[in-house]
């Protein structure tokens, strides 16, 4: 195992997944210790910074990377686990901005109404309470929330020698924007290049299910991951695993596609995994599965279909017992 460190300088961040080269070369069992920025590019500082004054389109949302797999192949499934997501700041913002967000007027939805104002919240970050503090911008009101830290975007090059957008989801990973992908958890990725190009970003401090105004407590972060390859196995879509759940992710519009890729993905991999019947697995999903949604306002929604393991009957391997191995390097001191 080799431990390497990256922090790219303010030119080095991606905006796209693919037709990039490669920062750094990784191995199988590789831990990255990593600073990714945030999804404004560390701009938005303070209520004065709005969004539309002090970003330029298309550079929201970089990526720190990507990163070359060594033996990385077509066919073969990349698992990535996250073992650590500390703030780099001692603050995290939020917005709203114009044509953006779930309850505003968009270029997909177009109503008439003009669009919701333009305004930035400041949280103050409390790493050793484990707090995120709420501070309401038209009154005195404030609340602490759970310090939950989350990787917001990452993936792999996308199909075909496409270049997508870090702001779009789908079946490389990107912009899944689940509160899932929290250390702790693993992340199944098909790989599509020659060295699967992984590369991340988007950190917040916390997000609720569904992202609704397209902001979570965006912040700059040091993320640690560890890398293993799996040959031979593809992944159509992500997939996260932690101790006690499986995950499948969909990622479409409308909503309503995105659930339906995540339960057709979910309830194969469960026949898969048990060897129960088809019709089986579909109906143990339909009365144990849960269904947390990632967002409903990027160019795709990410919708995930979860079941835990305590409830699948004989319950093989999950990708050769990766989660469990990677899982292990926490503890590892030079980790």
């Amino acid at each position: 195992m080799e431990k390497i460190t990256y922090r790219p300088g303010g030119d080095e961040f991606a905006y796209v997944f693919g037709g990039r080269p490669p920062v750094a070369h990784l191995r199988s069992g590789d831990v990255v210790e990593v600073f990714t920025e945030d999804c404004f590019g560390g701009l938005v500082r303070g209520p004065e910074d709005l969004p539309s004054r002090v970003c330029r389109m298309p550079f929201l949302n970089p990526v720190s990377g990507p990163f070359f797999v060594a033996d990385a192949e077509p066919g073969d499934t990349l698992a990535v686990h996250i073992l650590d997501i500390t703030p780099a700041r001692d603050w995290g913002v939020s917005s709203t901005f114009p044509h953006f967000g779930a309850l505003t007027s968009t270029t997909h939805t177009a109503t008439l109404q003009p669009p919701l104002p333009e305004r930035v919240w400041v949280y103050g970050i409390d790493r050793q309470a484990g707090t995120v503090r709420f501070h309401a911008t038209a009154s005195d009101h404030t609340v602490d929330l759970p310090l939950d830290p989350m990787i917001g975007t990452i993936g792999v090059a996308p199909p075909g020698f496409e270049a997508r957008s870090t702001l779009v989801p789908d079946t490389h990973g990107g912009n899944l924007d689940t509160p899932e992908l929290r250390p702790g958890t693993t992340l199944y990725l098909g790989v599509n290049q020659p060295g699967a190009l992984l590369a991340l970003g988007d950190g917040h401090a916390r997000q609720g299910e569904g992202e609704a105004c397209g902001v979570g407590v965006e912040i700059a972060t040091v993320t640690t991951f560890a890398v293993e390859l799996i040959k031979g196995v593809s992944t159509a879509w992500p997939r996260l695993e932690t101790d006690a759940a499986v995950m499948s992710i969909g990622c479409a519009r409308p909503l309503e596609d995105a659930y339906r890729i995540a339960h057709h993905d979910l309830v194969g991999w469960t026949q898969e995994l048990t060897g129960l019947d088809a019709l089986d697995a579909y109906q143990l999903v339909s009365q144990a599965g849960r269904a947390p949604i990632g967002n409903v306002c990027d160019p795709n929604y990410t919708v995930l279909a979860a079941v835990d393991k305590a409830l699948l009957p004989r319950l093989g391997e999950v990708y050769g017992d990766a989660h469990r191995r990677l899982r292990q390097l926490a503890a590892t001191p030079d980790a």
